[in-house]
């Protein structure tokens, strides 16, 4: 089992925020996906940002957050402003 810091764009105080909610394994985070992760980590963190989810979906996909496709980064702003009710920029 690999670490959670072990995968792109996760560093320690995101692993510590996915364990709080009980995401303990790379495997874990991959099978739950990046969207459910971050609806978790907002539940105990009310700082969580756009950032922090492509940082998830990056680790998720196993690449830096900022190769992200354009395509996939609009969905996650879409999903961001819908859970977070902020409004779209």
């Amino acid at each position: 089992m690999e670490k959670l810091t072990d995968m792109p764009n996760i560093g320690n105080i995101l692993a510590g925020k996915l364990q709080q909610v009980e995401i303990i394994s790379e495997r874990e985070l991959r099978i739950i996906g990046s969207e459910k992760a971050f609806i978790r980590i907002t539940s105990i963190d009310n700082t969580a940002c756009l950032n922090m989810l492509f940082a998830l979906e990056g680790a998720v996909q196993g690449i830096r957050w900022h190769d992200l496709t354009l395509k996939r980064k609009n969905e996650l702003k879409q999903f961001y402003y819908q859970v977070t009710n902020k409004k779209l920029k």
